[in-house]
């Protein structure tokens, strides 16, 4: 199954402790059906030093979170909202936001 929020998208979270941010997805993890937000579920990490980081310690950084957890907000009418399929005249396939019916591609 393909995830229909891709990356570079606006989103919303709807549940869990980070309810109501909004971010834009870093990157798409379809196997594991899930996506990672620009500062949104920030964890801390007990790294040893490596040659990423050299110092060690404690990062801060992106977990991902599953997909059933955010909606794709729309960029013309800015709510979050479902999202839908049409096929274009050419035959090529584009996701629009189900409220107002804007191209989301």
């Amino acid at each position: 199954m393909g995830l229909s929020i891709k990356k570079e998208d606006t989103v919303i979270v709807l549940t869990g402790k980070e309810k109501g941010k909004r971010g834009r997805v870093i990157k798409s993890l379809p196997d594991k059906d899930s996506v990672l937000i620009e500062n949104v579920n920030i964890v801390k990490k007990h790294m040893k030093p490596n040659k990423k980081y050299s110092q060690g310690g404690i990062i801060e950084k992106e977990y991902p979170l599953h997909i059933s957890k955010v909606m794709l907000l729309c960029s013309r009418c800015s709510k979050p909202t479902r999202i839908g399929t049409i096929e274009l005249e050419g035959g090529k396939k584009v996701r629009v936001c189900k409220k107002c019916k804007e191209v989301m591609d």
